[in-house]
């Protein structure tokens, strides 16, 4: 027997281990539809698109659930893999869509590659793509394509109109005080033009230099107010006539009845009257009672 002769029982082992392989399906290359294999960046996602083998005619089983789901999650260093999805084409074939995004940047154009696939059957290979960095490692150096560029100033809001809506609201503010004081200016003179103790106040006050309680002047002038409200001339004794007359002033008794006290003391007697008499007080107490009077 030669020495290269086989024994035919080898021959026959050999052709039928042949057909037990075939018989089991040893992985087949798949359909596949790559995505584009240039320009891309850190962030974007690339789409494969595997064609998954139709069921056993007569059978309505289908061998997709045989391809096994590839596993989700970061790929190296470079990818991350999405949860797979199964999507039907016009023609009624179905295709699982798997999405790989980009998560990192290199510094230079680079080639990376999607990972090879086993799926039941049905055998991916790896397909290479281009990933460019973002910026390149340094600037060209020309013209404004520096390395760094200067701090850019804030923009300088426009204060030609807040200007001019501040002289107005200051020119409609010194107009609204002018107008208040020009009205409480003309109410002061009305009433020193018609109520006596108005006057009688206005006129201490213009006495308060001299001292209006140690002025017989000021006595003389509450006199008169005092004579012109009760429209009589007034005494200690005829006081009571003019709290009657003049209601107002009824809780400002006391005072009325020391002052004609101390002014009797002061031009009818030794002169002994108190010098720390409140005249002025007594004046202001007078003239804002007759103005509540009034209002």
């Amino acid at each position: 027997m030669s020495p290269f002769a086989r024994p035919p029982i080898l021959v026959i082992m050999t052709v039928i281990l042949s057909m037990t392989n075939a018989a089991i399906g040893a992985p087949s290359s798949a359909t596949v539809e790559q995505p584009r294999a240039f320009g891309y960046t850190v962030g974007d996602v690339l789409s494969q698109r595997i064609l998954l083998p139709s069921g056993t005619a007569g059978s309505g089983s289908d061998d997709s659930s045989a391809a096994a789901t590839p596993s989700t999650g970061r790929i190296g260093i470079w990818f991350e893999r999405r949860h797979p999805r199964i999507e039907t084409d016009g023609e009624g074939r179905r295709w699982m869509v798997v999405d790989y995004q980009i998560v990192n940047a290199p510094q230079t154009l680079i080639t990376i590659a999607l990972p090879a696939l086993t799926l039941g059957s049905l055998q991916v290979p790896e397909w290479p793509v281009s990933v460019s960095p973002l910026t390149p490692n340094t600037a060209f150096g020309m013209g404004e394509l520096q390395s760094l560029r200067p701090d850019r100033p804030a923009p300088l809001p426009a204060i030609a109109p807040l200007r001019r809506q501040t002289l107005w609201a200051l020119g409609l503010l010194v107009l609204t005080l002018a107008a208040w004081f020009g009205w409480w200016k003309w109410g002061n003179t009305r009433e020193a033009a018609s109520l006596p103790f108005a006057r009688a106040y206005m006129e201490m006050q213009r006495l308060a230099s001299s001292q209006p309680d140690k002025n017989a002047r000021g006595w003389l002038c509450l006199h008169r107010a005092l004579n012109e409200t009760a429209g009589q001339v007034v005494h200690a004794g005829s006081l009571p006539g003019l709290l009657a007359r003049a209601p107002h002033l009824q809780a400002l008794q006391p005072q009325l009845e020391r002052f004609y006290q101390q002014s009797g003391e002061r031009f009818f007697a030794s002169g002994s009257a108190d010098e720390n008499f409140p005249l002025l007080d007594l004046s202001r107490s007078l003239y804002r009672a007759e103005r509540r009077q009034q209002q």
